[in-house]
């Protein structure tokens, strides 16, 4: 589960629902103004903005690029998925194993006594080609018929409970409209996804490319729950390294939480069910496989505008926005989770096919998604979150027809005694980690436009972190990346006011990131042991300045 308290603005708005997923125009956009804004112009701090749609390369596969589309037809607009042949004898475990192989079996019993031994595919498809389900039972029995093993461990009292309490023209259209059509695309899945889909698997960089036709069909099967050997988590388990992808735990408990999770998920649905979108989203896991000689950095720092107002997932478009992940990417969406993390999985739900082919994120990786459309509107955050009304996004597309957005996953260290987030190591690691997300050195595209990175409170929260040394951190890495940043407070305007007050301090003593490095080493040694009960920023305007040629 994500920690984070992020930023991800809370707004008290009218929480809207309707026969269908709504399709009410979006609330307009705010705009920090004021003291709410503390920063210059864009054009002028910023410079010129990252052109979008931006120039990128054809598309081409390559060793460490999976592309799973005709690329041939990606350069006329057309999006049309690979085919393999004998797709369904493909059963090897560097890959996602699909439900439709010929490997995947499942025992049933004949006349009580005798036990058959089956493909499962075929069980799946004659509980899945319905005209309509008769109730969230029925559902349920559906999909416990291929998954005869957890038919008596999984609950579905929360999915009923969030039936029960819909209007029935809206519980009508779910079980007539929607959930015949997600199957109808779930069963779609031999034919979209024929070609191997290899796992994201620690220390190897590569990234996957697929149409987000392709990712509602692995989604419409999460939600069915039919990936074989992803129900257990246990260390022994051949998954136990990567987040789980079936979506049973989301039906088991009733709560305001899910029913919302489940809005939102519908709203998806809905929308990709009745206008499929068209266009490629890229997944890339990067590793960062030589360190940073943080101390002997000549880096200057980067420009930076923050802002007590707005949220991450607004920001102009072209910025690296960031997740403020967990290691197994997407934290609990699939659970209780709802904080920054799980929320922007929600609003942009291809995000959580990732969960299929990701494996635990190491101290020096993350993952790069390019093209993740939005679907949602949302208010509030955590148990006041609420699902608003489809979200129409006009984000334009670059020439892998992907939209331009960018989003970079990196997950920050859980500190139990907040006091160890000073000692260096666990900087140095923080500082890593940041960076590889910010870089552009590991990239399938090596883009000729830095555009700045759109972050904020990142580890903090749950997980302890020091608001003003993790904006510290990524300042610095931003720096080392040669990136901007666009920081938001979620409301908090001393710290905005702090956060600015010192970029501004450092760069006006023309402060290196090598130089800051050694004043935060010098911090981190008075901090050991005891509570300074000195503030960070106080201690490093007592403490930058040095010898002449230091700097």
């Amino acid at each position: 589960m994500s920690a984070d308290k992020a930023n991800t603005k809370g707004r008290a708005e009218e929480n809207i629902s309707a026969t269908q997923p709504g399709w009410a125009l979006p609330s307009e956009k705010p705009h920090c103004s004021g003291e709410a804004c503390l920063g210059a112009a864009r054009q002028e701090e910023f410079g010129k903005p990252a052109p979008c749609p931006p120039e990128v390369p054809p598309l081409k596969p390559s060793a460490n690029h999976t592309v799973c589309v005709q690329v041939s037809a990606v350069g006329l607009g057309i999006v049309l998925p690979v085919q393999t042949p004998n797709a369904a004898e493909i059963w090897k475990s560097d890959y996602v194993k699909m439900p439709f192989a010929n490997h995947c079996r499942q025992t049933r019993t004949v006349c009580f006594v005798r036990h058959v031994e089956v493909i499962r595919w075929l069980v799946i498809k004659a509980a899945l080609n319905k005209d309509r389900f008769e109730s969230s039972k029925h559902l349920e029995n559906a999909i416990k018929e291929y998954n005869q093993k957890y038919a008596h461990l999984w609950r579905f009292s929360g999915l009923h409970q969030h039936f029960d309490q819909l209007p029935d023209s809206e519980r009508q259209y779910l079980l007539g409209t929607l959930l015949p059509g997600m199957a109808k695309l779930a069963l779609q899945l031999p034919e979209q996804c024929s070609k191997p889909i290899p796992l994201l698997k620690q220390r190897r960089a590569h990234a996957i490319t697929m149409s987000q036709e392709q990712i509602a069909c692995l989604l419409a099967n999460a939600f069915f729950c039919t990936f074989p050997h992803r129900n257990s988590t246990q260390p022994n388990s051949e998954y136990h390294s990567f987040p789980d992808i079936n979506f049973s735990r989301l039906f088991a408990n009733f709560s305001q939480r899910m029913s919302e999770k489940l809005k939102t998920i519908f709203c998806y649905f809905s929308m990709v069910t009745e206008n499929m979108p068209t266009g490629l989203v890229t997944f890339q896991r990067c590793c960062l496989n030589d360190s940073v000689d943080w101390r002997r950095s000549p880096c200057k720092l980067t420009q930076l505008r923050v802002s007590s107002e707005g949220r991450i997932e607004e920001e102009e478009q072209g910025e690296l926005q960031v997740d403020f992940a967990s290691p197994m990417v997407g934290g609990g969406v699939l659970g209780s989770g709802l904080v920054q993390e799980e929320i922007r999985f929600l609003i942009n739900p291809e995000l959580i096919v990732a969960r299929l082919f990701t494996e635990k994120l190491a101290d020096n990786e993350c993952l790069v998604i390019t093209g993740a459309q939005r679907y949602s509107e949302y208010g509030g955050y955590s148990d006041s979150y609420r699902w608003l009304r489809c979200h129409n996004d006009e984000t334009p597309r670059d020439s892998w027809l992907r939209r331009c957005t960018e989003i970079v996953a990196i997950d920050a260290l859980n500190f139990r005694n907040p006091m160890d987030q000073y000692k260096i190591c666990y900087l140095e690691r923080e500082l890593n980690k940041a960076y590889c997300g910010f870089s552009t050195a590991d990239r399938v595209i090596l883009a000729r436009h830095k555009p700045a990175v759109a972050t904020g409170n990142w580890g903090c929260g749950a997980f302890k972190g020091d608001a003003k040394l993790k904006a510290l951190i990524q300042i610095m890495a931003a720096a080392q990346a040669q990136r901007d940043v666009v920081y938001f407070t979620f409301g908090d305007t001393a710290l905005m006011r702090s956060i600015k007050e010192m970029h501004q301090f450092l760069q006006g003593s023309n402060v290196t990131v090598g130089r800051l490095y050694d004043v935060l080493e010098k911090y981190s040694r008075k901090a050991l042991g005891v509570s300074m009960g000195r503030d960070l920023y106080e201690f490093i305007r007592s403490n930058v300045a040095c010898p002449k040629g230091r700097i």
